[in-house]
């Protein structure tokens, strides 16, 4: 096995779970999510109704369990910053790498399958729900990294920083998920999406200071 791929039995793993996704996503674009059981998804995909559970751990987990692999991403990327580097530049840092290689994790993948996912997710309220809850999750694993490696003994700080850190991902991941799902490829606004997330970043690492303090002239 070569170091830092996968071995057989993870291999094996990550099949099922995609043969999974794909079995659900026909079904549920077919019948509806709520009259699709987790039975008849296992036996669409030929394996066991336990197998789905060992894997997925519930029926909204078979879709949004993808987005569990990443619900430590933005506290790793705390973690493993660099000597001297700030939280949100190491934040933005991952953000922008994220952006530049089309990661779905942040809104830039246009594959066809992960849009139907998204969309299904997007329009399934059992599903959004449990994309929200993973989102806040991820905010809860960045604020105890805080709490824990920047600001030991000031946990209220610690969960406002994260509060912020999370929420501008969220809106940013969000707009990108805009633009694909009305049809626009992932190349043609990857420059504008990296331009965004630079002034949002921006924003925050520098403050919104006079930000809404100068209206702009209306006619009449």
């Amino acid at each position: 096995m070569t170091q830092g791929q996968p071995g057989l039995r993870e291999r094996k793993k990550q099949q099922t779970r995609r043969k999974l996704m794909v079995v659900a996503v026909e079904l549920f674009e077919e019948r509806g999510y709520d009259k699709v059981s987790v039975a008849e998804i296992a036996a669409a995909a030929d394996v066991s109704k336990m197998t789905v559970f060992n894997y997925c751990g519930s029926k909204e987990g078979i879709l949004v369990g993808a987005l569990e692999d990443h619900v430590d991403d933005v506290a790793r990327a705390v973690r493993e910053r660099a000597p001297g580097e700030s939280v949100v530049h190491a934040v933005r840092r991952q953000f922008l790498a994220c952006v530049d290689a089309f990661d779905p994790a942040v809104g830039m993948s246009d594959e066809p399958f992960v849009l139907r996912m998204r969309r299904l997710i997007i329009e399934t309220p059992a599903l959004l729900a449990r994309a929200r809850e993973i989102a806040h999750r991820s905010e809860w694993l960045l604020a105890e990294e805080l709490a824990t490696s920047v600001t030991p003994g000031d946990r209220e700080t610690a969960h406002i920083v994260a509060g912020q850190l999370i929420g501008l991902r969220y809106s940013l991941v969000a707009l990108n998920h805009r633009r694909l799902l009305a049809g626009e490829p992932a190349a043609s606004f990857v420059d504008e999406a990296r331009a965004l997330a630079q002034r949002a970043f921006d924003s925050l690492e520098f403050g919104l200071g006079d930000y809404g303090a100068e209206r702009p002239a209306t006619d009449g």
